[in-house]
């Protein structure tokens, strides 16, 4: 069957109308409207703010705060070993892992971890390397250069 343009309708039941409310108890919501009796939410304009309790501490406040967000996560970046395949070329520096989709462009600092394996030669430049990481490099044939400087501070 074609679908056609003037046979397009709402699912049945998706769609209701639009209450009509202060018109009368014959209209089901006449007097007071739904908004109870007296009271600020009662009025028209009665204005709270979300979450206020009416003075009594709110349950947002009353709740302890849970977790730790490091301000430094996002300028810190962690490679996989088996992630400086996709870097083209035998350098790599922080430009080339970001150039390479492999870190965030907002990362300043690299580190290469262990974990995966790597098939060719890499000289890393300016990016740390831990220790497993450092020894899996050499054993493929590569070398890690200023990695002294960037291991520790990369952690």
């Amino acid at each position: 069957m074609a679908l056609r343009m003037n046979e397009l309708a709402p699912a049945a039941g998706s769609k209701r109308n639009r209450l009509r409310v202060g018109r009368g108890a014959s209209a089901g919501q006449g007097k007071t409207s739904g908004r109870g009796v007296k009271g600020q939410r009662a009025r028209k304009g009665g204005y709270h703010k979300v979450g206020f309790e009416g003075g009594q501490m709110p349950l947002q406040r009353r709740l302890p705060k849970v977790g730790f967000r490091s301000a430094m996560k996002a300028s810190r970046a962690e490679v996989r070993l088996s992630e400086l395949a996709k870097v083209e070329g035998t350098v790599i520096d922080l430009a080339a892992l970001k150039a390479a989709g492999v870190v965030s462009v907002h990362a300043q600092v690299a580190k290469v971890v262990l974990s995966g394996a790597i098939a060719r030669a890499v000289t890393l430049k300016g990016v740390g390397a831990t220790k497993g990481a450092l020894a899996a490099i050499e054993a493929a044939g590569g070398k890690v250069e200023a990695a002294a400087a960037n291991t520790e501070t990369a952690k």
